[in-house]
């Protein structure tokens, strides 16, 4: 599939005082917001949104602040309650009282905590190789990732102004982020051509957005870097349906078994093979499928 960025409509928000930029296609059916996480803008999610409108949904899918064509945050916050905020306000600006919320990566935490921060805005989750809490119930599972994986985060969350410096110019960022789609083993090999990870990691290529993007990972580390404290927790009663893209190389290997504990109401975990941590790109069809299936036909309620 050959993308581009400018594939889709593209409108703004400047509901939370920051123009918060987002694609959405397919306005009256079921309202289902997309949320992308880190190093991914709402790009990532291009291999989904025809389908899914196709299928009936209003496919809400936004650049979180800091990233990709939205504004960085002008509070200077790019944690998982700054998001779970800008995107409640979106929500409700847009006409939704309930919605169905799909997410990955830092998207899984957003839509988490949204999920718990307002009661009765996420109908539904789907839920896919994404940051989870602990519980006691987890003792003896594999809730740590690889080792060698773990660099980039730690750098990001305790340097990231050093890293910022030593990624001096757009090429070098480039090469940056390029790796977390091929060499570092995030992806299945060969999930993303050349040529579609170049439109994917080139928003990156801006400086204030790069580091602006290492704000939640920051926010892991340092206290100064939370707006506010995050609402994820465990239980959460939200229903949910489960993914796991078992060829990921950096989220706990025993994600799936762990998520069974934190979503008492779930469906699945359904493995993907030929698959890693990008899934709304690299299963792009049987997430649409799942989505479908869990959260669109059973919510004539959602419908405007």
């Amino acid at each position: 599939m050959t993308i581009s960025a400018d594939q889709f409509r593209t409108e703004a928000t400047e509901v939370r005082g920051f123009r918060q930029v987002f694609t959405r296609e397919g306005v009256g059916g079921v309202p289902v917001l997309l949320v992308h996480g880190w190093p991914e803008t709402r790009l990532i999610w291009w291999r989904c949104i025809e389908p899914l409108v196709a299928a009936g949904f209003e496919v809400i899918v936004p650049d979180l602040r800091g990233f990709g064509d939205s504004d960085v945050g002008p509070d200077g916050f790019h944690d998982v309650p700054s998001h779970a905020h800008d995107l409640e306000a979106l929500v409700r600006s847009l006409g939704h009282d309930r919605v169905v919320a799909v997410g990955g990566d830092l998207g899984g935490p957003v839509i988490q905590d949204l999920s718990l921060r307002f009661p009765g805005l996420v109908d539904r989750m789907v839920l896919f190789n994404s940051p989870l809490p602990s519980t006691p119930e987890m003792a003896g599972l594999r809730t740590s990732p690889p080792v060698e994986a773990a660099d980039y985060f730690i750098r990001q969350g305790t340097d990231a102004d050093g890293l910022a410096a030593d990624l001096a110019t757009a090429d070098q960022r480039r090469r940056y982020i390029t790796t977390f789609y091929t060499s570092r083993f995030w992806a299945h090999p060969g999930a993303f051509a050349a040529d579609e990870a170049a439109v994917l990691v080139e928003p990156f290529a801006d400086a204030a957005k790069l580091r602006a993007s290492f704000g939640a990972y920051e926010s892991v580390f340092n206290p100064e870097a939370r707006s506010e404290r995050s609402t994820m927790a465990a239980p959460n009663p939200t229903p949910t349906l489960l993914l796991f893209g078992t060829s990921d190389h950096v989220i706990y290997p025993d994600f799936d078994r762990m998520a069974e504990l934190v979503f008492p109401d779930h469906v699945g975990p359904f493995l993907l093979r030929d698959c890693g941590h990008f899934v709304q790109w690299e299963a792009a069809e049987r997430l649409v499928g799942a989505v479908t299936t869990f959260a669109g036909l059973g919510l004539p309620s959602l419908r405007r």
